[in-house]
């Protein structure tokens, strides 16, 4: 069955609205003396030929927003990002990692991870490269686990063979009880922030993650735990980190539908972190906290139930705003802030005018999401407004 996009008519709608009242759905305004940071899921962005006129001006309308914005899911075929940029123009610069998630001529969905920056605001400095635990640590991991990875295993080959023989349906997965590598690898890249003549840049590593949303909770924690691990241990490195500042920026599939109890969870595994680096080493996760204009927590994915997305700043050098400040966010125009684009809500005040999201029955409601999910997107764009240095 295929789905039916949204009409010219009814983006004119979504625009107009959008026009009118940008702020009220989180649209990120671009102030001058701030530089705005973001991530992006755009769900499967492959072939140029897979959305429609009207989607891809509104995917560049908010991409034109950032001057760093980090973007999941672009898929192999690069001709869809690469018709993103076309609109965006020679003023915006690309990078994209080579595909990760499935190895070269085996079956599986693989994808690349990217980062579109704005040459004005945002330097690209020399470093490149892929997150990865390397084989002497695998091999300590191993080592320390084999009792546990056994079991695992023994578990998975009974499963495996119930498959062949047709006593279940799907193909298995292994439930390992510990980290050995990432289902999709990080990727990192350097950049530099200039701020106003005689001050000091922001300089970090920007680490853009698609991590493993899985059929266990445990790899989702396990894949979180270990990228928290690898980068404050990079940061501990002193002098020999290219830099010492790091911002996490994606889709990390933390469970977060009980911001009750994930909240503290969370804080309190990171506060573990904290105590081993010491005082000098600042991490915040703004979006754990509940904005101090809002009354619940953000919620990034289309469904909005659940804050998959998630900026996090790991930093040494004051100017970056540490968790304390995220009491305070929003009070002054050029930053620090933060906030979600929340384009479900543009999209249901601007063409359900009889019957809204909220009293729909669950049947018209997928319909709703049906018609925006795959071709703009299931997850909504975050941003961190930071003033520029100075």
């Amino acid at each position: 069955m295929s789905i039916r996009q949204f009409s010219i008519a009814e983006w004119d709608a979504i625009m107009t609205r959008l026009e009118q009242s940008p702020i009220s759905y989180g649209f990120p305004k671009r102030v001058y003396g701030s530089a705005l940071i973001g991530s992006f899921n755009i769900r499967k962005l492959g072939s140029d030929r897979s959305r429609n006129e009207r989607t891809w001006q509104f995917l560049a309308c908010i991409c034109r927003q950032y001057d760093l914005l980090a973007v999941q899911e672009i898929m192999d075929d690069l001709s869809g990002i690469t018709e993103l940029m076309k609109r965006l123009g020679a003023e915006f610069g690309l990078i994209v990692s080579d595909k990760t998630g499935t190895f070269p001529g085996e079956p599986g969905v693989g994808e690349r991870l990217g980062f579109i920056f704005r040459w004005s605001v945002v330097q690209r400095m020399q470093v490149a490269t892929d997150i990865t635990y390397d084989r002497t640590k695998v091999l300590d991991i191993l080592n320390g686990n084999l009792t546990q990875i056994s079991s695992a295993f023994q578990d998975y080959h009974k499963k495996l063979q119930d498959y062949e023989n047709g006593k279940r349906k799907t193909k298995p997965n292994v439930k390992m009880p510990v980290f050995l590598t990432f289902i999709r690898q990080p990727f990192c890249v350097s950049f530099r922030i200039v701020g106003y003549p005689g001050t000091e840049p922001y300089e970090f590593m920007a680490v853009n993650a698609h991590l493993h949303f899985g059929e266990y909770m445990t790899d989702r924690r396990q894949e979180f735990n270990a990228l928290m691990e690898w980068i404050l241990s990079r940061i501990r490195e002193n002098d020999r980190a290219y830099y010492p500042n790091f911002m996490l920026l994606g889709d990390l599939n933390l469970d977060f539908d009980s911001p009750q109890n994930d909240r503290a969870r969370i804080e309190e595994y990171m506060k573990t972190f904290n105590d081993a680096s010491g005082e000098e080493v600042n991490v915040n996760f703004p979006f754990l906290d509940i904005h101090p204009k809002q009354t619940v927590h953000f919620r990034t994915n289309a469904r909005n139930d659940e804050t998959f997305d998630q900026i996090g700043l790991f930093f040494r050098k004051s100017g970056l705003p540490t968790y304390l400040g995220n009491a305070t966010m929003g009070r002054k125009e050029r930053g620090p802030d933060y906030g979600v684009f929340d384009f479900v809500r543009l999209f249901d005040d601007a063409l359900n005018t009889r019957k809204k999201l909220a009293d729909m029955t669950n049947d018209e409601r997928e319909a709703f999401y049906s018609r925006f999910e795959h071709k703009v997107s299931d997850h909504m764009p975050i941003w961190l407004r930071l003033p520029l240095p100075g």
